[in-house]
């Protein structure tokens, strides 16, 4: 490297001081450039595979999510023939109109009857369980007391064991309360859920604040008054969530159903479709394709259900994102 040397007389004293040469310094300039050029376009391909990688997951996923639904809606629109025949992806004649109308005209109408019984025991247990979850949860979270403890050890273990597991003392229980074959055997279980405890325990560590309640409490307010006014507004979002969640599991039950009701009248929709999928064909109908569509109108009480409980969720993350 070729320098240039400075003399400065400083105080008496000279001193040499060594600087490199401009063409040297523009070299080195041009050199760090290339090399956060380098690193800069290194980065951007990095990031640019990942986004792609990342991007066909999801799309592999989609596929494979929305699969199954597609070839439901596509079976249902087809007729007997039509549905072994014809390419189990793509439509053929569509005759779906045809096939609600004689999925509700077969056998009496027993699709319609079940499908009412799902619905009154999906709605009045969502109903008690989120009622029971939220009172249960915010006692947990908002008070102190002796065995607290050892009641969230409760909750916790009991949402670790296995339902079928507790199948046949509940059979046992319901026969001796003379509830066994009764609406009262799907109902009433159903206001018990520990998971249900202790997601809205959970929320209302984080959604409730102390300070709220003692406002309240020093304005007068009892503890009801205060629940029902103040803690029950501020988990809206726990309780659309802990309603929605139990509401697809009591809509989708079948073992439960199946040990508890004798009575056709009494089946939910998927014992009852389940009933006449064991059958095969009569004289008359394929009854595979009566499944098939049942099975399509089932799904549509749940698809509703999620878009019209959105802005519930909606307005507890902007709460959320405001307190």
């Amino acid at each position: 490297m070729s320098l240039t040397r400075t003399d400065i007389e400083t105080a008496g004293t000279t001193r040499e001081i060594i600087m490199p040469a401009p063409t040297d310094l523009r070299a080195a300039r041009r050199r760090r450039r290339g090399i956060a050029r380098g690193e800069e376009s290194g980065g951007v391909a990095a990031r640019g595979a990942s986004k792609w990688f990342v991007l066909t997951g999801l799309i592999l996923f989609t596929i494979y999510s929305i699969g199954p639904a597609w070839w439901l809606i596509v079976s249902a629109t087809k007729s007997r023939e039509q549905l072994y025949t014809t390419n189990g992806l793509w439509f053929a004649d569509f005759r779906l109109i045809d096939n609600i109308v004689e999925l509700f005209k077969y056998e009496n109408g027993s699709f319609g009857l079940w499908l009412w019984n799902s619905v009154l025991y999906a709605t009045a247990g969502s109903i008690g369980q989120t009622i029971i979850a939220l009172a249960a949860g915010y006692g947990l979270a908002m008070y102190q007391y002796r065995g607290k403890g050892t009641s969230m050890a409760f909750v916790i273990g009991s949402f670790l064991i296995p339902g079928a597991l507790l199948t046949v003392p509940s059979y046992l229980l319901f026969v001796q309360l003379g509830l066994f074959d009764t609406i009262w055997s799907m109902i009433i279980p159903a206001f018990f859920g520990p998971f249900s405890v202790y997601l809205a325990k959970v929320y209302a560590e984080g959604a409730v604040p102390q300070e709220l309640l003692e406002a309240a409490r020093i304005d007068g307010a009892g503890e009801y008054r205060t629940f029902f006014s103040i803690g029950l507004r501020l988990l809206t979002t726990a309780g659309a969530t802990i309603f929605l969640l139990h509401f697809v599991a009591a809509w989708n039950s079948f073992y439960g159903p199946l040990i508890m009701l004798r009575d056709r009248n009494l089946w939910p929709v998927m014992l009852g479709l389940y009933s006449w999928l064991g059958r095969g064909t009569d004289s008359e109908v394929d009854v595979t394709t009566l499944v098939i569509t049942g099975s399509l109108v089932a799904t549509i009480p749940m698809v509703l259900l999620l878009v019209a409980m959105q802005r519930y969720w909606r307005a507890g993350v902007t709460m959320g994102s405001l307190k």
